[in-house]
């Protein structure tokens, strides 16, 4: 089973490491190398983010088996990124983004699906945060690779042009492993499933809070090696900002996996979602390129388990029908991840190092936090 978690993290680095943030580290260098401006980016970004939360939407009316959907997405992915180094359209890249958005919610939650069926039998659980750890990987490999392309004066579009061709790889040494042969699985509802619960209001909050961490990691998340460049032109010092980013956001997972059990799911949740409080403001706290890279490292280091600790949290809550839970709670997180560099932009007239939206995304965080612990407290008497 270990070449079917490989798989999954291999697939994972593709959809989200290159296919949902190659952007952030690309971005510094589009600036330098193709004129984009940083409410460009945020417009790029947001396509980006709509993409994905259409892909989400879609996959209940996909009728294709998982297997094909995967290599459907990864195929999208390597298209689309390759695309993004041979245009100089803007409207092409808004169109192009969009679809690395779709691309990608298809591979990550088909890849999801595909791997966890398969690992369900096994009694080695580590093999689940092996395929979670792609994300991660993914974007450490691709703030790696733009960090090397940097230091040799390359331009935007050839680094569009390698990861794209990273992706290519990556997608070759995953394809057979995704064949439609044995066990296979519909994202169509079954009829053994129990029906659909009706609202509850200790969803409400839920949907709330998860949706707020959409959007205030995300503007660290699509900025951070622009705020690292405004304190130091070196690519040797900024460009490391989000490798740092990816390998916290690949090693964390497996720490939220062991504490969980200790501490309770719910826990874990707000520690994370303080901690990422903390690191969104740290570069308005600590305006120098050491408080950028904590703010990496907090904000990596807490998204995915934030992301793990929310769908566990909700199958607690709802039990098995915690389905239309984790999609409200989805498509909040979706809606923020656009809404947030929308914001960014629309702040950055008197604000060039984003003090006004990282505070503002600290602030919802905190509150939101405080409402996770409030609403544990109660339930607990």
């Amino acid at each position: 089973m270990t070449h079917v978690a490989l798989a999954g993290l291999v697939a994972l680095a593709v959809a989200m490491g290159i296919g949902r943030f190659a952007f952030t580290p690309i971005l510094p260098m589009m600036q330098q190398t193709a004129g984009v401006s940083v409410t460009t980016g945020g417009w790029l970004a947001s396509a980006n983010y709509l993409g994905y939360l259409l892909g989400a939407l879609s996959v209940p009316a996909l009728r294709m088996a998982p297997a094909t959907a995967i290599r459907g997405g990864l195929v999208m992915i390597v298209l689309v990124t390759l695309g993004m180094g041979a245009s100089h359209a803007l409207v092409i890249w808004i169109v192009l983004r969009a679809l690395a958005g779709i691309g990608s919610a298809w591979v990550l939650i088909f890849t999801s699906s595909w791997c966890l069926e398969r690992l369900s039998g096994t009694a080695r659980p580590i093999l689940n945060g092996v395929v979670f750890a792609g994300v991660g990987s993914g974007i450490a490999l691709a703030g790696a690779v733009c960090l090397v392309l940097m230091q040799r004066s390359a331009s935007s579009g050839q680094a569009w042009a390698a990861l794209g061709l990273v992706a290519l790889a990556g997608t070759a040494m995953v394809w057979r492993t995704f064949g439609t042969t044995g066990r296979t699985s519909s994202m169509a509802p079954r009829r053994t499933e129990p029906p659909a619960r009706r609202w509850d209001g200790r969803w409400v909050p839920l949907v709330l809070c998860y949706g707020v961490f959409g959007f205030g990691y995300i503007v660290p998340a699509t900025f951070v090696p622009v705020m690292a460049r405004q304190f130091t032109t070196d690519p040797v010092v900024f460009g490391w900002a989000w490798p740092v980013f990816g390998a916290a956001a690949a090693l964390t997972p497996f720490g939220g996996a062991v504490w969980a059990p200790r501490m309770g799911i719910r826990r874990v949740w707000i520690a994370s979602q303080g901690a990422m409080a903390l690191g969104v403001a740290m570069p308005v706290v600590w305006p120098t390129i050491g408080g950028i890279m904590l703010a990496a490292l907090l904000v990596g280091g807490t998204f995915m388990v934030i992301t793990m600790s929310g769908m566990q949290e909700a199958r607690a809550v709802a039990g098995h029908g915690a389905t239309p839970l984790m999609a409200a709670m989805t498509a909040a997180f979706g809606a923020g991840q656009i809404a947030g560099p929308i914001v960014a932009t629309f702040v950055l007239g008197a604000d060039p190092r984003f003090s006004q939206a990282l505070l503002i995304s600290s602030a919802l965080l905190l509150v939101t936090t405080a409402l996770l612990a409030i609403q544990r407290t109660e339930r607990r008497h």
